[in-house]
């Protein structure tokens, strides 16, 4: 069994109490959002240390922070021992059963609340990266895939838009819609995907050509965004 496995059933679970689910958000596997709570939930194929490690790091982001588990993971000794462990670090626990008609995911028991923690910061991270995903394409428990963040959406967008126009300044990009972080992504140039043409002008990378293809959906949607802003502009 794979980590990603786990992920549909959480999901369908939180969705099904109200919550809007993100997988993989600031190494999140999954968080779940209502109103202004935020729930944080690492998927594990078992209990291990690992699994304790990662939780108890969330646990800066949010006092709200389960683990999740298949059921029939070891032992009713060493079970009864795994959940001891859990609630002393004041942790929750989702487990998930696999049976012919499907999957289903059954609450054990809570996170205790903790003495109230300076979260502000990572929990003000996960938020906002969470309100400038324009999607969830992500699978919570993924590795060794190329996620997709805000930046790399915002990235996608300046890449089609200096496909189809041409060597553009950020300014350009700018007045298009492309966001306040066009300057930023073009001079920092993570992926590879823009070359500097001169002071202020930038192109697309053959490299950039090739991988903005890579996410199909969202250069898709960006192709949409372009042309839609440039009849806005013409009108």
């Amino acid at each position: 069994m794979q980590e990603t496995e786990l992920f549909e059933p959480i999901k369908k679970y939180f969705e099904r109490h109200g919550y809007s689910v993100n997988a993989e958000v600031k190494d999140c596997d999954v968080t779940a959002t209502r109103n202004d709570e935020l729930i944080v939930v690492e998927l594990k194929t078992g209990p291990n240390m690992n699994l304790l490690i990662q939780a108890t790091d969330r646990q800066s982001i949010t006092d709200a922070v389960y683990v999740a588990i298949p059921d029939g993971t070891g032992n009713r000794k060493r079970w009864r021992g795994v959940q001891r462990v859990l609630r002393r670090l004041q942790l929750g626990l989702l487990v998930v059963s696999f049976g012919p008609l499907g999957a289903t995911v059954t609450k054990l028991f809570d996170p205790l609340p903790a003495q109230r923690r300076k979260l502000k910061g990572r929990r003000h991270a996960v938020i906002r990266e969470i309100a400038e995903r324009s999607s969830n394409y992500n699978t919570g428990g993924s590795t060794r895939t190329k996620l997709i963040t805000a930046y790399r959406e915002n990235a996608i967008l300046v890449a089609t838009c200096l496909e189809h126009l041409g060597q553009c300044s950020p300014r350009r990009l700018r007045d298009l819609g492309t966001g306040d972080r066009t300057p930023g992504i073009l001079s920092k140039n993570h992926y590879g995907w823009f070359h500097r043409i001169a002071r202020g002008v930038y192109s697309i990378t053959d490299q950039g050509r090739r991988e903005i293809r890579f996410y199909a959906e969202l250069y898709g949607r960006s192709l949409e965004f372009l042309h839609s802003h440039i009849k806005n502009i013409d009108s």
